[in-house]
């Protein structure tokens, strides 16, 4: 079959397809079973400089189009997060995930990850610029903006010798600005993409928002086609690498994300159409993919989109 194989900061990676932050990096045992459900690299939940119990509930919603969650970063904070993920020992790459109000709080993050050093056994850091509904981070708090997102990249490179990773949103005007400035303070890479929104459900019979915030970021399949254009528009412009993130359902979605220019794929919500099994089952599809279309190896396709375009 078609080889899957492909780099992440020096590491060999069985396949391109990353666990994304959330619900099921917030244990050990969590990301393990993600390992073994066939994720090349795992994600963990975010976190923050103190504990944080997150939004009222319900914190999940299904949509006609999509799904919308406010969960607002419950997590139990940065010391307590790294005892748990410390001494991580599995060959898919460990990625921790950071969430801090401002420069400050991110450079603060950055160093308590750096003085964990070895026994951490990290392989890069990823810090959320991007969420649209927990006040006082992310969008919410105009972090997504470039003067923003320069500023926070240098607090976290001055911290720690990691890779470090900036994980912009879709939804916020002006990405491959943010991008570039992320890429000159010195981010390794770009996670482009996390739910989009806010979003709104009503429960028209109490007259009532479904989730406990009122609005949440919407995430699934409805939002590839925006997560696709910011990948192709960043990889046009900003040579770092670009983990392609939302809306990974299948396959064929991994395909055209690595197509528009994606290193990686950031995979979440398809857990919940497809099941846990659901990252086996995209790498499966991609082989498939590939094979029947005479490719040999992944890297043969990322970044198609540009080459034919340049073509013409």
């Amino acid at each position: 079959m078609a080889s899957l194989e492909c780099e992440f900061f020096g590491r060999k990676l069985k396949n391109p397809i990353i666990l994304a932050s959330g619900v099921l990096g917030m244990t050990r045992e969590s990301l393990e079973r993600s390992c073994n459900s066939g994720c090349g690299t795992v994600t963990t939940k975010s976190l923050s400089m103190e504990p944080r119990k997150g939004h009222e509930g319900p914190n999940i919603v299904e949509t006609e189009c999509g799904l919308l969650n406010a969960m607002g970063y419950p997590n139990p904070g940065i010391e307590e997060g790294l005892k748990e993920f410390s001494g991580w020992k599995r060959e898919e790459p460990l990625i921790i995930s950071i969430v801090g109000k401002d420069r400050k709080e991110f450079s603060a993050l950055a160093e308590t990850i750096e003085n964990q050093g070895d026994e951490l056994n990290a392989s890069a850091v990823e810090a959320v610029l991007s969420c649209p509904h927990t006040p006082g981070y992310g969008t919410m708090a105009g972090q997504g903006a470039a003067e923003s997102v320069a500023d926070i990249t240098s607090a976290i490179k001055e911290n720690t010798k990691l890779p470090l990773i900036i994980k912009l949103s879709p939804s916020v005007p002006g990405v491959v600005k943010a991008a570039g400035a992320a890429r000159d303070a010195g981010a390794d890479a770009i996670n482009m993409g996390n739910s989009l929104g806010p979003g709104m459900k009503i429960d028209i019979h109490r007259k009532m928002p479904v989730l406990g915030f009122g609005m949440g970021g919407l995430s699934g399949p409805p939002i590839k086609p925006v997560a696709v254009r910011c990948v192709y528009d960043i990889t046009s412009s900003v040579d770092i690498p670009v983990i392609g993130t939302g809306g990974i359902n299948a396959g064929v979605d991994a395909i055209e994300m690595m197509m528009a220019g994606a290193s990686w794929t950031g995979v979440g919500t398809a857990v919940y159409y497809r099941g846990p099994e659901a990252f086996d089952l995209i790498a499966r599809e991609m082989n498939v993919w590939l094979d029947m279309y005479g490719y040999s190896s992944i890297d043969e396709i990322k970044g198609a989109v540009h080459e034919e375009i340049r073509k013409h």
